[in-house]
């Protein structure tokens, strides 16, 4: 993805400097996919076994970013543009002045509107603040554990969480936690996996435009994205835990569902042909 020397999104918050409790030891990788693992029905120790982290370290002094992690910082506030002038566009068509988010990036830990979180939260949308946010050490586990490397496959995960601000805007957000409190458990996790489709058909729908407007796509960027929208299906997830797929315990969808989902919003950028809840058939 061509994205050195293009705009930068000024709606960031880089906290990854700041002095405060920092992880050590173990990694994102190791915490997120176990809290995953947890979550969706499996054994989270196979996972920690493999390299289980260490103590939370309070009142660690701050760091300088290494170039790496400078660069990481310079994707996102690249990419967070990118969907700035796509959202920017598509709410003026409609006769809507689009709210930016505010896009965090943290290490370790972080306080947000909706609570405390750490790493292994992995990247996540605030309602309560409207920001995202995210550790960019997600990118390496995206990559090393999950198995969907490249630059596109992180601009997905950072357009997905946009996904989300827009449901946020258009009210989808307060009509899930209204119902929250009507529906059985089941239920609401249909409901948690049609939020999340929605949302990854947002990012295919910011990215289609995206290029569209700027040819930022190289040779096998596609794949990546495609890549990562199916290592991070519920089915895949309960697999890596040794656990055969249970559906109704989705909460983000299979990976053939989010595939599907972000592949239309890639193909066909119109965001009438969006509405997850809509239809029968994911």
């Amino acid at each position: 993805m061509r994205w050195q020397g293009r705009r930068e999104s000024t709606n960031v918050e880089d906290r990854r400097s700041v002095a405060g409790p920092v992880a050590v030891g173990g990694g994102i990788g190791v915490l997120l996919l176990a809290l995953l693992v947890g979550f969706l029905g499996g054994d989270p120790q196979q996972v920690l076994q493999q390299g289980a982290p260490q103590a939370i370290q309070e009142g660690a002094e701050p760091a300088p970013l290494t170039a790496e992690e400078e660069e990481r910082g310079q994707f996102s506030r690249v990419v967070l543009a990118d969907t700035e002038d796509v959202w920017n566009e598509i709410f003026a068509e409609q006769g809507i002045k689009y709210r930016e988010p505010t896009l965090v990036l943290f290490s370790g830990q972080v306080s947000s509107g909706c609570g405390s979180a750490d790493a292994s939260s992995g990247p996540f949308y605030c309602p309560a603040d409207s920001k995202l946010y995210l550790d960019t050490t997600f990118f390496v586990q995206l990559d090393k554990q999950l198995g969907a490397p490249g630059d596109l496959a992180c601009a997905y995960v950072i357009a997905h969480e946009v996904g989300h601000h827009i449901q946020n805007l258009l009210g989808t957000t307060t009509k899930m936690e209204q119902l929250r409190r009507q529906v059985s458990a089941v239920e609401y996790n249909d409901l948690s996996v049609r939020l999340e489709l929605q949302a990854d058909f947002f990012a295919g729908v910011a990215l289609h435009h995206t290029q569209k407007n700027k040819a930022v796509f190289e040779e096998g960027d596609i794949e990546e994205a495609l890549q990562a929208a199916t290592a991070i299906g519920d089915d895949k997830l309960q697999e890596r835990s040794g656990r055969p797929p249970r559906k109704e315990t989705f909460t983000h969808g299979s990976s053939d569902q989010r595939l599907r989902w972000f592949k239309k919003g890639l193909a066909t950028g119109d965001i009438t042909q969006g509405d997850t809840f809509a239809t029968k058939e994911l």
